[in-house]
């Protein structure tokens, strides 16, 4: 074992020419960096925005005042499976004039760019039939269905419903329009 012979140690370390720094100190200090917060969830932007843009956000989804006003009014959600339970609560709550203010606000679902024309006409005929008949416009989530079995099912569909009274259409129309919300929801929030 080596022992301490009285000679200095020399540098362990391969010497480094600091600049001359009269009466100064070179200490490197850490950067304080302020961790950027990451973006907010698209849901905590809704539970934090103003009540007018959060209602703005769920008219889109489905065109009613008083549905709108009561999903803000419970802010906040803790998650989206609790906005979708409340969404489906205050949906089947609408009152007549609600739902029709929804129905009103509604356009007809697309049909895919390459139908053909006899089935636009055919499809505008039974729009026409079932509008006539109930006074509003025809709802219906096609939610899940592929773009080659929209026109078929929406045409089965309206010609099913034209054979239900007003009362049991409006019903039928009412969770169309709930359903339809959901979706919006989910893909909005």
């Amino acid at each position: 074992m080596p022992t301490h012979t009285g000679s200095p140690r020399g540098p362990t370390l391969p010497a480094h020419r600091l600049p001359d720094l009269p009466r100064r100190v070179a200490i490197p200090v850490p950067v304080q960096t302020r961790a950027t917060p990451a973006p907010a969830a698209p849901l905590e932007r809704f539970n934090a925005a103003p009540a007018e843009e959060a209602a703005g956000t769920l008219l889109a989804c489905l065109h009613s005042r008083a549905w709108a006003d009561r999903l803000v009014a419970h802010r906040p959600y803790p998650d989206l499976p609790a906005l979708l339970a409340a969404a489906d609560e205050a949906a089947y709550d609408l009152s007549s004039d609600d739902l029709s203010e929804a129905l009103a606000a509604e356009t007809l679902p697309a049909l895919p760019e390459d139908t053909y024309a006899a089935a636009h006409t055919a499809l505008s005929a039974a729009h026409a039939a079932y509008e006539s008949r109930f006074g509003h416009v025809f709802v219906i989530c096609l939610d899940g269905l592929s773009p080659d079995e929209t026109l078929n099912h929406v045409l089965a569909a309206i010609r099913s419903r034209l054979n239900n009274d007003v009362d049991e259409e409006r019903l039928v129309a009412a969770e169309e329009l709930r359903r339809l919300a959901r979706t919006r929801l989910t893909s909005t929030l």
